[in-house]
């Protein structure tokens, strides 16, 4: 059966969108990034069990992207940033996005259940987390946002889990670095999507308003972040460490942060909010090499 090159192009497409592509690539990055940080050495990494990282993370991730698509379809009609979805426009039925669902996490599961039945459990854990209690309470109460930190925190820390077999404090510590970034960075986009996320009936600031209450908000938990980034300099972390040079690094991309924040307390603008956004994406990608450099240069 030939299928045209357009209608191809238009499956994957399609499939892109559904599984958002750019975030999910950059979940797996960062489950990376804690592979390498939990390997002993360069000769320790195996291609292999990157390789099924990436694609069973991929999987894992593009599964709660679209249940999240087909749960909250009917609200991504009503926002100008979603009402495109495949799902939400009507070019993709839900019943086709369930069966791509479903084939997505069986297959992930399976992956990472041979990377290690811990890597697994917790892909799986993240799945339910978000599916199944972040997105219904979107609508219900801004705590949604602290839920959905756990499943988003969990990358980061699947990497070392999936290289040692193990959750100790290496990983506890990596955890804690993407849960507190969690914060920050959803806050800065319910800000500055806030009257688009308010047609879908999203509740998404900790006050519900763009006031200083949320503002100084994000600024105490940026602070926590930066503390928690640096923490593995003073060798209270297992086999996770951090140089006095690099933590001087992590700490002055931490300060870019904070600026930002400040900068969105000061003016409280959608264009202070956008900006934080943008800051919080590069500081967690910018701290993860460190981390990387600092541990296979020194």
């Amino acid at each position: 059966m030939n299928i045209p090159q357009e209608t191809k192009t238009s499956l994957f497409k399609e499939f892109k969108e559904m599984t958002k592509a750019g975030l999910a690539i950059s979940v797996v990055f960062s489950t990376i990034a804690g592979y390498f940080l939990a390997v002993l050495d360069w000769r320790e990494v195996n291609v292999w069990t990157l390789l099924m990282l990436a694609v069973g993370g991929y999987c894992m991730v593009g599964a709660s992207n679209v249940y999240n698509q087909i749960i909250e379809r009917e609200l991504d009609a009503k926002m100008k940033r979603t009402q495109n979805r495949p799902i939400a426009a009507g070019r993709v039925k839900p019943s086709v996005a369930f069966a791509l669902a479903a084939v997505l996490t069986v297959v992930g599961v399976a992956i990472l259940y041979v990377v290690s039945p811990k890597t697994a459990m917790f892909g799986a854990i993240s799945i339910f987390l978000y599916t199944s209690i972040y997105t219904p309470l979107k609508t219900v109460t801004p705590l949604s946002v602290f839920v959905g930190a756990f499943p988003g925190a969990i990358p980061f820390m699947l990497g070392w889990v999936a290289a040692t077999n193990n959750f100790g404090i290496e990983a506890g510590t990596l955890f804690l670095i993407q849960f507190f970034w969690q914060f920050p960075h959803f806050w800065a986009i319910g800000w500055f999507l806030f009257d688009d996320y308010k047609r879908g009936g999203f509740s998404m600031l900790p006050t519900g308003k763009r006031d200083k209450k949320t503002a100084l908000q994000i600024i105490l938990y940026t602070v926590w972040l930066i503390i928690i980034s640096i923490f593995p300099a003073t060798g209270l972390t297992g086999r996770l460490f951090l140089s006095p040079v690099s933590a001087v690094l992590v700490f002055l991309a931490g300060l870019w942060m904070l600026y930002a924040a400040i900068q969105l307390y000061r003016t409280r603008t959608e264009k202070a909010a956008r900006s934080l956004m943008l800051v919080s994406v590069s500081y967690i990608s910018l701290i993860q090499i460190i981390y990387i450099l600092d541990k296979f240069l020194r």
